[in-house]
């Protein structure tokens, strides 16, 4: 007996040493080597960047499929599979607009005649080319022309219509003068619609986006928006192609009308228009009434803003044309060697309004780096043992066009196969770290920080700069309709992240987003940049290579508990049962802890003893369970009265598109019932409450793997 058992133990080391000495190399060598120094080239993305921002390349347009060529090109010496997925959309471009100011109707001679023009900057560089950026406009908005006296309405939020309300302003037949800043564009044209305006007028206000007056200097000579500056961009209420809603948009298949479209509620029903800081003042000057209050009021030497109505009128005019484009999403695919059925998906959005140095190139040209860098791993023998699929969209600027469609498309694989989605729409802003995610990928994103060296401060690491002084970094979450998550996490229920470094940028969406822009504010050196490719490439790395998914759901249980507290905050005495909701979570973090114990297990008997069939099988029916618990969140018939958006716990404010809200179907339902403040109204809060509590449930089902 001991005989055997020596030779055993003998037969058990010499089998081991022989594994060792033909073993492949491990995957986190391949990992370290991708954010080292020896691969990442910041020369080389500052040259994408600046190839890729020449000249202004709008969706549908020739400049922008020269874009997705350079794109593919890129993608394909980096020796991946590459391929375009074309679709024919709805696309808007400005025929003709006119703006007319006058001050008093007793004075007619004295009337305004705006040019609607964006200043050239001395030196432009891309002078001879600014001619085709094109003239501002809104995408989708309405063709219409109307003449009105003009009020004031602040950031054009439900908030600030109710406060016009207390002050006695009637809002209804008026041209409501907006500032951009606080929500999203279309959403201040559509609450502005449900008030009773006849058109809408938003402006960047210099408090916001040039400075705030004073000493402050203005792009060229410092980072703020000229005073000619005009901020554009879409007012289109929903995701994808607003002629195929819900399903993909081709040659051949079904279109709705304009009419089904205008009846369907997501686009505007009166005309809008984009207009400078310079614009705008010189309509708040003709706006007379009760003075605005405090924190309605603008930068020190601007004029005092008054609310109106009147007594300047404005005549507002505008034509646009919806055509059915070709956008190209440019997919490059990875295949992986041990499970090429499971995807890791990264995304970037191409399209920009004008030269788009910073948003969405900057995230582009981190997307090309990180398809070189693997590109040099296959070269030294990496394989992805999971499939990685990188895609540039297009027409994200017009409603999420290109994601969706493709989302749209293979919807049932995505479904069954998507790890995650990892996205970075605009990869650098400016400085400071940032994310945001879908719960179980936090601890993810904190580990992968901790590799990655600060690129404003090379004695630290990102981890330690994004937390700064607090004990933990804050996490966002992915609610809104902002970028390309969207239709992944909100739509078919995919874990997701997304990060970036800054938080907005004065220039955002003008002719004054260039590179030159990037290059002497955004990100000199281009060092943010390589930490942004450097970060967003290991997490995918991770996921990719990663025998368990390094997924964790005791975060996301943790998470429901925090927004469970606001909740019960929001409905003191309103005889609400929670205990449903409260049950759920619960059992949420029985799996979550159950899981975690069943990797642990199957990562002890794997150490002693050889890997067999058997181990192979637990490994990816635990996976399969992570996976796919995200997708218990959504439920087939969405939101109420917003059936695309099919997620329960994340979604965004019906009156924000901009705006994440925790259980969205719930707050909608809470909103609605203080308004009506009805049995049946607070009855439907409850049954909100059930759908949320019975999605968690099933979250947890599929994480524990048992039938009930």
């Amino acid at each position: 007996m001991i005989i055997k058992t020596v030779a055993a133990t003998l037969l058990a080391i010499a089998t081991s040493s022989i594994f060792l000495l033909f073993s492949p190399t491990p995957k986190s060598f391949y990992h370290s080597l991708f954010i080292s120094s020896s691969l990442s080239d910041n020369a080389s993305i500052s040259n994408h960047l600046h190839t890729l921002t020449r000249r202004p390349h709008v969706a549908g347009q020739e400049a922008n499929a020269e874009a997705a060529a350079y794109v593919l090109s890129i993608f394909t010496s980096s020796s991946i599979k590459t391929h375009i997925a074309p679709y024919p959309v709805a696309l808007t471009y400005p025929v003709s607009r006119s703006l007319t100011l006058t001050p008093s109707p007793q004075e007619p001679q004295s009337q305004i005649n705006f040019n609607l023009q964006q200043e050239i900057y001395d030196g432009d560089p891309f002078a001879d080319v600014a001619h085709e950026v094109l003239p501002t406009f809104h995408a989708f908005a309405k063709s219409g022309t109307v003449t009105a006296p003009v009020v004031y309405v602040n950031y054009g939020s439900l908030e600030d219509y109710e406060v016009l309300k207390q002050m006695g302003v009637n809002v209804s037949g008026s041209i409501v003068l907006a500032r951009y800043g606080k929500i999203y564009r279309g959403s201040i044209v559509q609450t502005a619609y449900e008030a009773g305006a006849v058109g809408v007028l938003v402006y960047t206000d210099r408090k916001d986006y040039g400075g705030g007056g004073g000493e402050e200097k203005w792009f060229p000579d410092g980072k703020w928006l000229p005073p000619s500056g005009v901020q554009v961009g879409t007012v289109y209420n929903g995701l994808g192609d607003p002629t195929t809603p819900g399903w993909a948009s081709s040659e051949e298949g079904e279109r709705l009308s304009d009419d089904e479209v205008e009846k369907a509620g997501d686009v505007p029903l009166i005309p809008s228009l984009p207009v400078s800081a310079a614009d705008g003042e010189t309509i708040l000057r003709a706006i007379g009434g009760q003075v605005a209050n405090d924190d309605w009021q603008g930068s020190e030497d601007a004029p005092t803003y008054m609310v109106g109505p009147g007594p300047g009128i404005v005549h507002l005019s505008y034509t646009g044309k919806q055509v059915i484009g070709t956008i190209e999403n440019v997919i490059g695919v990875i295949e992986g060697t041990e499970e090429p059925d499971r995807f890791v998906i990264l995304g970037n959005h191409r399209d920009a309004w004008t030269f788009g140095a910073v948003d969405p190139n900057s995230g582009t040209a981190a997307l090309l780096e990180i398809a070189q860098r693997l590109g040099k791993l296959q070269k030294r023998g990496w394989k992805p043992r999971r499939t990685i699929v990188l895609c540039n969209w297009d027409a994200e600027e017009y409603g999420l066009i290109g994601s969706t469609e493709w989302v749209e498309e293979n919807r049932q694989m995505l479904a069954s196969r998507a790890i995650a989605y990892l996205n970075v729409d605009s990869a650098v802003y400016g400085p400071g770290f940032w994310a945001s995610a879908t719960p179980q990928l936090d601890e993810l994103l904190k580990q992968a920080t901790q590799q990655v060296q600060d690129p404003d401060n090379s004695s630290q690491t990102l981890y330690q700069s994004w937390v700064g002084s607090s004990s933990s970094p804050t996490i966002n979450r992915l609610g809104s309709g902002e970028s390309d998550f969207a239709a992944f996490v909100q739509h078919v229920g995919i874990p997701a992240a997304d990060m970036a470094f800054g938080k907005g940028y004065p220039v955002y969406h003008s002719m004054y987003d260039d590179f030159i822009w990037m290059q002497k504010f955004g990100d000199p050196m281009f060092q943010r940049h390589v930490a942004v490719a450097s970060l967003w490439g290991l997490v995918a790395l991770w996921l990719a290579d990663a025998e368990f998914l390094p997924f964790n759901y005791h975060s996301y249980a943790l998470e429901l508990q925090r927004h469970m507290k606001d909740l019960e905050d929001e409905l003191p005495d309103k005889n609400i049962n929670l205990a449903p909701l409260f049950k759920s979570i619960e059992e949420l973090k029985k799996a979550a802890t159950k899981i975690n114990s069943q990797r642990e297990e199957i990562e002890q008997h794997k150490s002693w003893q050889f890997i067999g069939k058997n181990d192979h099988f637990k490994v990816r029916e635990l996976n399969d369970r992570l996976m796919m618990a995200e997708r218990a969140f959504t439920d087939q018939d969405g939101l109420l009265g917003r059936s695309w958006y099919k997620h329960l716990i994340y979604g965004p404010s019906k009156h924000d598109d901009y705006g994440s809200k925790s259980f969205p179907g719930i707050d909608e339902a809470i909103e609605k019932a203080k308004s009506l403040k009805t049995a049946e109204s607070w009855k439907l809060v409850q049954h909100e409450v059930w759908r949320v509590a019975r999605a968690v449930r099933h979250a947890s089902q599929i994480i524990n793997g048992e039938l009930t």
